[in-house]
């Protein structure tokens, strides 16, 4: 740093050296400021000028507005900079220069601010540790209080992680530094912490220190020391950054994720749970049809719930009695909605008064919460409801408390404006009140009086904030002015003057209202300091209320989609009758009616192989019965007739085509790459569904994988998984005469004799289907006839030349062979490059091969 340097240039350097990963906002009159690298970012990345101070032209610089800083920082912090905000501390320089220090931190997990949350989903921290066969992990939401962790010990640890990050999707990830990122499934890069912030004397120290206990065995984490550690970095990391949220974190929980089913992350994004594949977007994904929450909390619990179903039957059915105790009953369900709109988000407005962040409008909201309660409490009048409607208190001591002490509405959102507390609560702020309004009576009569006593018509009382009040002359008039008038300023058209007495009440108004300011502050934090008092009984209200409010939507939306209860059982049955898909038939054009089908697993089967063309509703189908299941699973009821179905401990997916170029993984490594991962966790209680296994290379790799793959699915002791596989190879349906689990259902096609043309009725029948009907896809698609008529004369050829299958027998356990061994056209396609052909010559050679093996017919 150069000697020469300015001395706020030298200032903002030593701070910077404090936050060296950190983008510093330099608070500069009315403007946040950014200098060097920080400023080629922010200028790149939110889109502003990058300029330079006059004196320092090889300084870039770059900065924001004052009051337009939230909204630049959520788009920052949204990509994942940490942002550290340094402000002027005083009213007056030292030596020509205004002290100046970062007052907070802001990271992706750390944010409070209301204006830079989603209201409907969580906002975690998490950290992670892993340790060989062993893992831990530790997660916070600092804006609801909630703070859990686990610990994993297994030889899969690595997937178990990554499975259980993809649920949660944190915001931000704190891991050791040098730890081994490639166990993380996230768009952002982890937070690194010095290796000593997860040391395990250090961090337990501090959760005991934290929670002023002398063990940890009452939070369940005792004898899971890396849980332990995850959850003391965090501790200290919110130590570091947000150290006013270490007061929202008043206990720490344990979970299993043997509690729940597992869901890997193929799974989540195939089956689009909460958000669609393409766009991302709530609408269009599962989420999006069951979400008719009235409140945040509500909105964020269901989210929840939707990304990790239960495995236990008797809490999925005390889900579901709840559900069907407002199903049955319109009339209390639609009284429980209305109710809970004043609600708003009592969870996190609760922590807002924990955090030291609540505002006056805040403790309003909580006012209006607590005020409704009671008529909701009313309306759960149903034994089962009653259950839920006892975990509701209306903290009516709170209530009371806010309604005796707060104004009345149009609160004001900060502490620097008055009107914040009722009069009649404070004698001492009373009587500040009555002073000040004695004084602004005198000054607001003053004009009138003036002019009487003057006889001047243009005369007027203003006030300004830099002058303070005056009384205003026009300058022809200004001559005639009191010999009382102290003259303070001069203007084109005016003279402006004060008197003796107009300063005097001035003072007594202005300092009134710096008073009243003060003593409303005083009785606001005194006022928060009695609800936090009370913060657990307001978070259990909030979180019953929560937990009411995903039951009526859940019965909302069975009410309006005609869906019924399933029954669960522990066995292995899986019979859904009329089964629908719950989103597609949402989006369908009005007039258009989903076709339901039936799944009904008959006794001893174990794998159906699903055959038919494109368009014809295989993928809906397939989908539609994980999404029922996993329904059910979570407490709804299913879009079905009927649905009896046996509890599912995973539900694993390979559908559709992706690639993950950044990884170096093509298409069809990807593919297997995920169907191995089906193959090596799936047990005799897991859903597999496979659409397609095989496609991603050559038609005969292709086939012989999916063979190989549904014998071993079939056969395998540990699998025998309830399996739908949906293939385009119509060879597979002969599997259905070796191994006795295969069953053969194909989608139901209408052909017209006369025009060629088919009709998709996407039903699923029992059989198989002979034959794919691309072609027919590609035409209703709009390929150009020309491409069309050659595709049918090639595809004649083929089948023409290349022999059947082997015929199987019943009793016959493997796959014998495929395809005739002498047939002289298979050997020529086994010399071939097929990788090295150019479209053009695999044209000409099949060309070639229509000529010569069609003449030898």
């Amino acid at each position: 740093m150069s000697s020469e340097a300015p001395p706020v240039r030298r200032q903002y350097l030593e701070i910077k050296k404090q936050y060296p990963h950190a983008v510093l906002f330099f608070r500069l009159g009315d403007f946040y400021e950014t200098f060097d690298a920080d400023a080629e970012l922010v200028a790149r990345e939110l889109d502003i000028v990058l300029t330079s101070r006059e004196y320092e032209r090889d300084v870039p610089m770059a900065g924001v507005p004052h009051h337009a800083l939230e909204s630049y920082l959520a788009r920052l912090i949204a990509k994942g900079y940490h942002v550290a905000i340094c402000e002027q501390i005083g009213d007056e320089p030292i030596k020509g220069l205004f002290p100046r220090q970062v007052t907070r931190v802001v990271t992706p997990g750390t944010i409070l601010e209301p204006g830079m949350l989603t209201e409907t989903r969580n906002n975690y921290l998490a950290a992670v540790l892993v340790d060989a066969n062993r893992a831990g992990l530790a997660v916070v939401d600092i804006t609801t209080g909630h703070f859990t962790a686990t610990q994993f010990d297994s030889p899969e640890v690595a997937s178990l992680i990554r499975h259980e990050l993809a649920r949660l999707s944190p915001a931000e990830i704190l891991i050791p530094e040098s730890a081994n990122n490639q166990l993380l499934i996230t768009n952002l890069p982890p937070t690194s912490l010095a290796p000593h912030k997860f040391d395990p004397a250090f961090t337990r120290q501090l959760l005991l220190d934290h929670f002023s206990v002398s063990t940890l065995a009452g939070f369940g984490v005792d004898h899971q020391p890396l849980a332990i550690r995850c959850a003391g970095a965090i501790l200290q990391y919110l130590k570091d950054t947000r150290p006013n949220a270490l007061n929202l974190l008043v206990g720490l929980s344990t979970y299993s994720t043997s509690e729940f089913m597992l869901l890997d992350a193929a799974t989540r994004r195939n089956l689009e749970l909460t958000e669609t594949i393409r766009g991302g977007q709530t609408r269009g994904s599962l989420l999006g049809v069951l979400d008719k929450t009235i409140t945040p909390m509500g909105a964020r619990l269901l989210r929840v719930w939707v990304s990790q179903p239960l495995l236990n039957l008797s809490e999925i059915n005390a889900r579901l009695d709840h559900v069907d105790a407002l199903h049955k009953d319109g009339v209390t369900r639609a009284e429980v909605r209305v109710a809970l709109k004043p609600l708003g988000d009592l969870e996190r407005l609760v922590n807002r008064v924990l955090g030291g962040t609540a505002t006056p409008r805040d403790a309003g909201a909580i006012r209006t919460a607590l005020a409704a309660t009671p008529a909701l409490k009313a309306n759960l009048q149903s034994s089962i409801l009653q259950s839920l409607s006892s975990q509701i208190d209306p903290c009516p001591d709170i209530l009371s408390l806010l309604q005796s002490a707060l104004a009345d509405d149009d609160l004001p959102s900060n502490l620097d404006h008055p009107g914040v507390i009722r009069p009649g609560w404070s004698a001492e702020l009373d009587g500040v009140m009555q002073a000040s309004k004695g004084a602004r009576e005198w000054i607001a009569g003053l004009e009138k009086t003036e002019r009487e006593r003057t006889g001047l018509k243009t005369l007027k009382v203003g006030y300004n904030k830099v002058f303070g009040y005056y009384i205003e002359i026009s300058k022809a008039a200004a001559v005639n002015a009191p010999a009382d008038y102290i003259r303070k300023q001069t203007l084109v058209n005016a003279e402006r003057f004060i008197t003796p007495d107009l300063k005097e009440y001035e003072t007594l108004v202005l300092n009134a209202e710096e008073r009243i300011l003060e003593i409303e502050a005083r009785l606001f934090k005194e006022m928060c300091a009695q609800i936090s008092a009370q913060a657990a009984r307001l978070l259990n209200t909030a979180r019953a209320l929560a937990r009411l409010d995903v039951f009526a939507s859940l019965a909302e939306v069975a009410a309006r989609n005609n869906y019924v209860r399933p029954t669960l059982v522990e066995g292995g049955e899986l019979e859904i009758r009329d089964g629908r898909h719950p989103v597609v038939e949402q989006l369908l054009a009005s007039g258009e009616r989903f076709v339901p089908n039936d799944i009904i697993f008959e006794s001893g089967e174990c794998v159906r192989v699903i055959t038919g063309p494109n368009m014809s509703g295989k993928s809906t189908y397939l989908r539609q019965v994980a999404l029922i299941v996993l329904m059910a699973q979570i407490g709804s009821f299913v879009p079905a007739e009927a649905a009896t179905i046996g509890l599912v401990d995973r539900i694993f997916t390979r559908i559709g085509a992706q690639d993950e170029i950044h990884a170096g993984q093509s298409t069809f490594m990807v593919e297997m790459v995920e169907t191995a991962n089906i193959l090596h966790h799936a047990t005799n209680r897991s859903l597999l569904v496979l659409d397609e296994i095989g496609r991603g290379t050559s038609t005969y790799d292709g086939l012989s994988l999916a063979w190989a793959i549904i014998e071993y699915i079939h056969s395998h002791p540990r699998l025998r998984a309830k399996t739908l596989f949906a293939t385009h190879y119509h060879e597979l349906v002969d599997l259905a005469n070796l191994l006795p689990g295969v069953r053969n259902y194909n989608v139901a096609v209408t052909e017209d004799p006369a025009g060629g043309h088919v009709v998709f009725l996407h039903r699923i029948i029992p059989g198989g289907a002979d034959r794919s009907y691309g072609i027919h896809v590609a035409q209703m698609a709009g390929l150009p006839r020309p491409v069309i008529n050659r595709a049918q004369e090639i595809l004649g050829t083929l089948e023409a030349s290349s022999g059947k299958a082997v015929k199987t027998e019943p009793e016959a356990q493997q796959q014998i062979a495929l395809f005739p061994e002498t047939n002289p056209l298979v050997d020529e396609l086994k010399s071939l490059d097929i990788s090295s052909l150019t479209p053009l010559e695999a044209l000409n050679k099949m060309y070639e091969w229509q000529k010569r093996f069609g003449e030898k017919k």
